[in-house]
């Protein structure tokens, strides 16, 4: 198995999963610059990371590595096998795969969607007004467990990597008490610590 990864983008996640499920694995940097080279366009067409090859297989989307990786190493316990978590846990990786991470990009990318700054400011002010409306209801959806749904998933992961961009964006998240409960309890595990020392970050 490889991952090719962007330094803390959403690949970090899939890094995480990596670690957490403790078999042999290689990681590679990408730059900004290379994911639009011929070499890894071979990988991925869309010239964006994570790709991720197992074999003859390469993947490309965090949300799918993720699940491939759940699946094919079910001992690891990252995606139940009862139908009611497994689908819970789907929903919680739906919504920071398609919503949350979706307007990151708006927020980080707001010049390739808007030409007049002063409609890049509201492009970003409304994402963050949006990205604040999906932490409240993961927050209270936190209130009294520490994972999403009670035992850490592929779905933690990815959450933990997009706090990492609310710290990275200045995002006032003070009001929400149990996001930083979970933060500090995904951020000082083995797993989360050993894929950040892979990638430099700390």
């Amino acid at each position: 198995m490889k991952l090719y990864y962007l330094q803390g983008a959403c690949s970090l996640a899939v890094h995480i999963v990596l670690e957490w499920i403790g078999k042999p694995y290689a990681s590679q940097a990408v730059s900004r610059e290379e994911l639009k080279q011929a070499e890894f366009l071979a990988l991925n067409p869309l010239g964006s990371a994570p790709a991720f090859t197992d074999g003859d297989l390469c993947l490309t989307q965090s949300s799918a590595i993720l699940q491939y990786l759940a699946n094919k190493y079910p001992k690891s316990q990252l995606l139940s096998q009862d139908l009611v978590e497994r689908a819970q846990t789907l929903m919680w990786l739906g919504l920071i795969n398609s919503d949350i991470h979706r307007h990151y990009g708006l927020l980080f990318g707001a010049p390739m969607y808007a030409q007049h700054e002063s409609c890049q400011k509201e492009l970003q002010s409304n994402a963050v007004r949006r990205l604040k409306q999906f932490y409240a209801v993961i927050n209270q959806q936190l209130a009294d467990k520490d994972y999403l749904v009670g035992k850490r998933s592929i779905a933690d992961a990815y959450l933990y990597v997009t706090l990492r961009w609310a710290q990275r964006a200045d995002i006032d998240l003070s009001d929400f008490e149990h996001l930083p409960r979970f933060f500090a309890l995904l951020h000082q595990d083995d797993g989360v610590q050993a894929a950040l020392a892979a990638e430099g970050l700390k």
